[in-house]
């Protein structure tokens, strides 16, 4: 299996888990809030299924004229209202019944999924950020799928199913240390840290020289919740050594654009 059918399967199953569950509700459980400022649970399907959508335009772009079309059209949206197309977006596709939003989600899924095992070998998607490998956009999918469901089942008292397919996530949320330094107006280290966390099955997860002075160790699933924002630095039993280390772990993000709000200390 390559690597990108490998992220794709992961990505398929957080579907599939999320979609179960969201199915179930009735339409009072669609229109729950969640977490998220201003969303319920039709918003964020929402806005994982434009995303599915538009990013089969990006893998499009390259084929056709119609396809240049289609893909610069979004973009002259995006440019449009840079820091709130995303929410109107999904606030306007949210405001559908579920039934509609399940069938839209249905078809964006493995419309997906094609574009990108079929998108040319060397060439890269076209995105609102510096374009992306069919292996990168499949795991940048994950971890948003992964991040909203949690979301989803905050809102609803749901447990997720907690699984190693989480490493994705893991590792989108160390390859953007620098980002989210830049992102905060600071400037980045200059060495590399030594990432240590133990996934769900209890695998030791390793990033960054054995050697280096400053280090984060802990936990993955806190990690991967605190890099998509979704619980707060003290709520979580990572440790940090060095005073870099503990900044970033302050300041971390996995997901492009401004930096959220995060969320309060419990």
């Amino acid at each position: 299996m390559s690597v990108l059918d490998d992220v794709i399967a992961d990505l398929e199953a957080e579907g599939d888990q999320l979609r179960a569950t969201v199915a179930a509700l009735d339409a009072d459980g669609w229109r729950t809030t969640t977490p998220a400022e201003g969303w319920d649970v039709a918003t964020t399907v929402a806005h994982l299924l434009w995303t599915d959508e538009v990013a089969v335009l990006a893998a499009g772009a390259l084929a056709d004229d119609a396809g240049k079309q289609a893909w610069d059209a979004v973009v002259l949206t995006a440019i449009e209202d840079p820091t709130g197309f995303v929410d109107a977006e999904a606030l306007r596709i949210g405001a559908a019944s579920s039934d509609e939003l399940l069938a839209r989600w249905d078809a964006a899924r493995p419309a997906l999924v094609a574009a990108l095992r079929e998108h040319p070998d060397g060439q890269k998607l076209p995105w609102f950020g510096p374009p992306m490998s069919p292996t990168s956009m499949a795991t940048a999918r994950y971890m948003e799928t992964w991040a909203h469901a949690l979301d989803v089942y905050d809102a609803i008292g749901a447990r997720p199913e907690v699984t190693d397919r989480i490493r994705h996530v893991a590792h989108i949320g160390v390859r953007t240390r620098n980002f989210a330094y830049a992102n905060n107006g600071l400037e980045a280290p200059a060495e590399e840290f030594r990432v240590e966390l133990t996934a769900p099955s209890g695998t030791l997860w390793t990033w960054g020289p054995e050697d280096a002075a400053q280090r984060v160790t802990g936990d993955a699933y806190e990690f991967c919740q605190l890099v998509t924002q979704r619980i707060h630095r003290d709520d979580t039993g990572l440790k940090a050594v060095g005073d870099d280390a503990e900044k970033w772990l302050t300041i971390a993000q996995a997901f492009a654009g401004p930096a959220g709000g995060g969320r309060d200390p419990r």
